[in-house]
């Protein structure tokens, strides 16, 4: 099985994991690790080798909220020395949900690198672009347009 590492600025990590264990129910080997402003780059290589070390896993998946942030620096620093690890920026919810379903099924460290990206990008949506004026009716006066 692959461990799943989300790391964010501040709790979004702790907000996702908590969204996604409402949508896929509790899962296994996943961590937050929070970026507060008080800490540094060491203080999140800690925490990763921590979440790693703590893993009955063999690989492990970063998720991290910002490409360049400090999050994925760290991350990205880690993940070079170890061929065991790799790391994707922009995590979402719908990155995170699709990546712990398949994982569930049985996906290895490759799969679910495509997996994120993929998820991650099919979860943007604008709504100009997905519906058409003049479709939204409210409930008490159907067929009216907003």
């Amino acid at each position: 099985m692959v461990s799943v590492i989300i790391a964010a600025h501040g709790r979004m990590a702790e907000g996702l994991l908590g969204s996604s264990t409402m949508i896929v129910g509790p899962s296994h080997d996943v961590v937050a690790v929070t970026f507060e402003q008080s800490e540094g780059p060491d203080d999140l290589l800690a925490k990763y080798a921590a979440a790693v070390e703590a893993s009955p896993s063999e690989r492990h998946l970063i998720l991290c909220d910002l490409f360049g942030g400090s999050p994925y620096n760290a991350a990205a620093r880690f993940a070079a020395e170890r061929p065991d690890a790799d790391v994707v920026s922009g995590a979402n919810l719908p990155m995170l949900v699709e990546v712990l379903a398949r994982r569930m099924a049985g996906a290895d460290l490759p799969e679910l690198v495509e997996v994120a990206r993929a998820a991650g990008q099919a979860g943007i949506k604008i709504l100009s672009e997905e519906y058409t004026p003049n479709t939204f009716t409210t409930s008490d006066d159907e067929g009216d347009e907003l």
